[in-house]
Formats: C-alpha cells, structure tokens, sequence
C-alpha cells in the first residue's frame, strides 16, 4: 500500500513564502484565499488525499509552521502512525 499522509500548516506562523508549495512534488499545497490576523496569506493543503508524506515541504519551511503525519488504514478509517515531522528545536 502507497504511503499517504496529512500536512497541518500553522496558518498564523506562515509568512506566506510558499516555498513549500514549490517542494512538493505532489502540488497539493496552494496559497490560502484568507489572509491570517498580520494580513498574510499562508499555504494550506488542498489535494490532502494526496499527500504522500514525503517530507519535502517541512524541510524547506523557515517558519517551522509545517507538521506531517503519516496515515494508516483504510481510507474512511485513517489512523495517524506517527509524526514525520513535528517542529525544530529552537
């Protein structure tokens, strides 16, 4: 079974730089059409059933507003396997 995952982007820690949506490979991330309270539109995942996990986005994101969590079930019934990703220490 292909490896599916659930990109959560902390919409008011994005800057809205939208190196992510560049990462990744699969283009389910896009620009988000409401700007968050400093005015700035973020990126959110759109094509989420997508999402392979890769990791890509998080590794380019300056903001560490990107967690990844990789799915396992079946598609009604996803349970999460563990966190690819979960913030840089600061």
């Amino acid at each position: 079974m292909a490896r599916r995952g659930r990109v959560v982007i902390d919409r008011e820690l994005c800057k809205g730089c939208f190196l992510c949506i560049r990462a990744c490979p699969l283009k389910i991330l896009e620009e988000d059409s409401q700007p968050n309270s400093t005015g700035t539109y973020p990126s959110k995942a759109v094509y989420m059933e997508k999402c392979i996990a890769c990791g890509n986005c998080y590794e380019v994101c300056p903001d560490v507003c990107i967690n990844i969590y990789e799915l396992t079930g079946a598609e009604g019934s996803a349970g999460v396997a563990g966190v690819i990703s979960a913030g840089r220490g600061l």
